[in-house]
């Protein structure tokens, strides 16, 4: 028995990457899957509804139960009718992975507001669309008599939590991701939901057309050798927080390889203190203390 059977997860972004390999190692492990893209370019242009539909079939192939949904999980109708795929289909939700994603880098001097609007609706409103209507599923749920024993893993970047020139829009949208992961871990947690994410290091359409990344994400040459790069390598991650038997919430892990390392949040560090307001001048003397 697998770690996650019985239970029913949605994965969206699911046709390529990391999607695909979250939502093969969950079925794998026993979930009845939906599988949710609507198979877009990196930028988010265009769609192929195909690849949703390919994975499934490789769902399908190795013994598992998946279905394919094209909504945008950005969009707030489409949200409600991916989750509503899932309860219709296989009859209740227990997972949901928001990893859907496009890229679309510029300097601020050279960004439109259309990439600004779409890489934040995409990343960020796709994050909180599904979430949210999965979760007036889990309270009502919870309310009629149990617990939801669910679990969201959320997909941050590096880019919110530490920074990347060019992804002012990206790592924003990441930051705010993190943010919605801790706020809601203590929102959903009386209704039996645990809310984590994860910040994958990963080759990906995105990783492999970033800048200064594209040699780095490369396969090795020897075909027997560990792939550092390979996105399966992140799943396992995922599967763990997604089962029931998982307790952890309202964490951020960063996945490469076979490295999971705890991304610790903002916190206080050195201060300067005064009985009194403090003047300009003040501060320019005794502000340096603080990067000491």
């Amino acid at each position: 028995m697998g770690a996650l059977e019985g239970r029913v997860a949605i994965v969206t972004g699911a046709g390529r990457g990391l999607g695909r390999a979250h939502a093969l190692l969950l079925a794998s492990e026993g979930a009845k899957v939906v599988v949710n893209d609507w198979g877009s370019e990196v930028d988010g242009s265009g769609g192929d509804p195909e690849l949703a539909e390919a994975v499934v079939a490789e769902i399908r192939d190795a013994g598992g139960e998946a279905i394919a949904s094209v909504e945008d999980c950005a969009d707030w109708d489409g949200g409600r009718r991916l989750v509503e795929t899932a309860t219709k289909t296989f009859g209740d939700l227990h997972v949901l992975v928001n990893n859907a994603g496009i890229l679309r880098d510029r300097a601020l001097v050279r960004m439109e507001e259309a990439d600004w609007d779409e890489v934040v609706r995409i990343h960020l409103k796709g994050h909180f669309v599904p979430t949210r209507h999965a979760a007036v599923y889990w309270r009502a749920k919870s309310r009629s008599g149990g617990s939801a024993e669910a679990s969201v893993v959320n997909t941050t970047s590096t880019s919110g939590l530490s920074g990347n020139p060019g992804q002012s829009h990206y790592g924003t949208a990441k930051a705010g991701i993190a943010a919605l992961t801790v706020i809601l871990a203590q929102e959903l947690h009386h209704y039996g939901v645990r809310v984590n994410a994860i910040t994958p290091a990963a080759r990906t359409r995105m990783t492999e057309t970033a800048r200064g990344l594209s040699q780095l994400v490369r396969p090795p040459e020897d075909p027997d050798a560990f792939d550092p790069w390979d996105p399966a390598n992140v799943s396992p991650v995922v599967g763990y927080l997604a089962s029931s038997s998982c307790t952890v919430t309202g964490q951020v892990l960063a996945v490469q390889g076979g490295t999971v390392q705890l991304f610790e949040p903002w916190h206080l560090g050195g201060s300067i203190e005064k009985r009194g307001r403090w003047t300009i001048g003040e501060l320019f003397e005794q502000m340096p203390a603080l990067w000491r």
